[in-house]
């Protein structure tokens, strides 16, 4: 079974309630490893991210929360002479990937008997906390900074949200929710600090290896607080260890240049904080909750973080359109990644499209 436990001191996750921090020391809970053991992880008959419910940390009476959430379609395209698949987690429920990481949360709160809860969100994590908390009847009090994106406010509101914008940077906005749950003793549904969705969104790795029949050679995604690209490298992971001789793919994970703590650490540069906003608003965090996880499961000399000007942003979204590929920047990103250094990556590669252009407003 995949477990929860404290990166810190390996303490289980507790039996009750939904603790955003381990209670014994203070640190973060994370996943480590994700069983995928044989065929009897599968459940051939359930629809979307549930086929895979076995490798889910989900009590064995949990009802799961399905809004239509994975089995998302793989488009392939010869680019520059090499196999390319645009993976569109964009045509998810509520228009993101963030849907496959809060299904499996919503299913776990729903067997705490949670009724309410608090997050923090610029956008895509708070739209998809609001539909599907709403549609089990969980309430949502969602903080947001003021800069954020008025289609994903909208998405927010009409799923029945309490939305309360923030003045200033991303981290005001989780400086709020924090004291708020301080204040009201609420439990904080952070899909940076909760683990369980980890586990949702690395069933993307199960769909792109069964959809190309075989694994990446390489696959290119954002990187924001970690969530998508560490359950990519711990879905990876999974499959090798399920299927003997299976070689990972070049991981390739892409920031912002102006917000980049990762990518800076990887090619031994200093960072200096977030600069400013970007167009790639989803990953503009300073401290990445997984990033210390994501940073010792990549293989130096063969993985990559890098990070794309912003002025290329912009480019790279109408050019995406152009081509019927309707995302927000912040998966624009990758596809400046692509052309970055498409000659050095092994085939075939995949791009993770992480959000609906529909969300964005210039």
């Amino acid at each position: 079974m995949t477990k929860i436990t404290c990166t810190s001191c390996a303490l289980p996750y507790p039996d009750t309630g939904l603790p955003h921090l381990c209670p014994r020391c203070g640190g973060v809970f994370g996943i480590n490893h994700i069983d995928l053991a044989g065929e009897e992880a599968e459940e051939p008959g359930q629809p979307g991210i549930w086929r895979f419910r076995r490798s889910l940390p989900l009590p064995a009476d949990a009802n799961p929360v399905y809004l239509g959430e994975g089995s998302t379609p793989l488009v392939e395209r010869e680019i520059l002479g090499k196999r390319v698949a645009f993976k569109l987690e964009n045509l998810n429920p509520t228009g993101s990937f963030k849907d496959r990481g809060t299904a499996v949360l919503t299913s776990f709160m729903l067997s705490r008997g949670i009724s309410a809860v608090v997050e923090d969100s610029s956008g895509n994590a708070g739209a998809s906390l609001a539909a599907y908390s709403s549609a089990v009847g969980i309430s949502s009090r969602i903080f947001v900074p003021e800069s954020a994106s008025g289609p994903k406010l909208q998405q927010m509101l009409a799923s029945g949200a309490q939305v309360v914008r923030i003045p200033g940077a991303r981290e005001a906005a989780h400086q709020a929710a924090l004291d708020f749950v301080k204040r009201q003793s609420l439990p904080y549904a952070s899909h940076a600090l909760l683990p369980m969705g980890i586990a949702g969104i690395a069933t993307i790795a199960y769909e792109l290896a069964e959809q190309l029949g075989q694994m990446p050679g390489s696959v290119i995604a954002p990187v924001g607080h970690g969530s998508l690209f560490l359950g990519l490298l711990l879905g990876m992971h999974a499959l090798c260890n399920r299927e003997a001789g299976t070689q990972l793919p070049v991981m390739v994970g892409v920031q912002p240049e102006n917000c980049a703590p990762l990518a800076a650490h990887w090619e031994n540069k200093a960072f200096a904080g977030c600069q400013g906003t970007s167009l790639a608003e989803g990953t503009q965090i300073e401290r990445p909750v997984r990033g210390d996880q994501i940073l010792k499961l990549l293989r130096p000399g063969r993985d990559v973080l890098t990070a794309i000007a912003e002025a290329d942003l912009l480019p790279a979204f109408m050019e995406l359109a152009e081509m019927g590929f309707y995302v927000e920047p912040t998966s624009a990103m990758v596809w400046c990644a692509l052309r970055k250094m498409i000659e050095k990556l092994p085939e075939p590669v995949v791009l993770v499209f992480s959000g609906s252009g529909l969300k964005f407003r210039q």
